[in-house]
């Protein structure tokens, strides 16, 4: 007899870390909000934000502005509004940007002790399907997404404050037996699969399935 589990389709947005199965270095653990900065700059740089420098003299004036790029999401939703497609390379842009930012997150709840990088995959799998805009998505949806997804921002709230709690234990965990409870890092990993999720269904635009209510694949 199958089980409820098996039941289940399996959701456009599929994310997983591997466990690591082996003692996490003490140090890096000890000292990870401070090693964390510099790969959260460089992630800073490519996640969106502007900067905004001016100087003048008299009448002249000097203005300079940095901007960075961040996830796609205006750009998709009026194509996907008026023009019933998705650009390859915008979804390749916000898949890889959400696969950096993964690994950034995960090395900072001390899922696993090597450095993040910028192009491999390491221990962090996100896959997004490809989506066929003119057959696989409503036209309209994505207007109003962001409002739908409303409960899993307030579940998510409470979710984050726990696993915000685990991941400081664990952090004591580790410095004493070097390892991640792995019930603990499940746990993580579920908030985390669960975000993704939420991106996916109201921001990436990569699917109208309505994210499911759950910590498991």
């Amino acid at each position: 007899m199958a089980t409820q589990q098996s039941l289940q389709p399996e959701y456009p947005v599929q994310f997983s870390v591997d466990y690591p199965d082996r003692d996490l270095n003490r140090v890096t653990t000890a000292f990870r909000i401070f090693t964390i900065i510099p790969i959260a700059i460089v992630l800073g740089t490519v996640a969106g934000g502007t900067w905004q420098s001016s100087s003048g003299y008299g009448h002249r004036a000097t203005v300079t502005v940095v901007a960075a790029g961040g996830l796609l999401i205006a750009g998709p939703l009026l194509m996907i509004l008026f023009r019933r497609k998705y650009p390859r390379w915008w979804f390749d842009w916000n898949l890889e940007l959400q696969r950096f930012s993964n690994r950034v997150g995960i090395y900072l709840a001390l899922m696993d002790d090597r450095y993040p990088s910028t192009d491999d995959h390491q221990s962090v799998h996100l896959e997004y399907r490809y989506p066929d805009a003119e057959r696989g998505l409503n036209r309209w949806l994505p207007l109003v997404k962001w409002l739908l997804a409303i409960p899993h921002y307030i579940v998510l709230f409470f979710l984050d404050i726990a696993a915000v709690v685990v991941v400081i234990a664990m952090w004591f965990v580790i410095l004493f037996t070097g390892r991640y409870h792995r019930a603990a890092f499940g746990f993580v990993e579920g908030v985390i699969r669960w975000h993704n999720r939420v991106v996916g269904y109201a921001f990436t635009l990569v699917t109208d399935r309505y994210p499911p209510f759950r910590l498991d694949p």
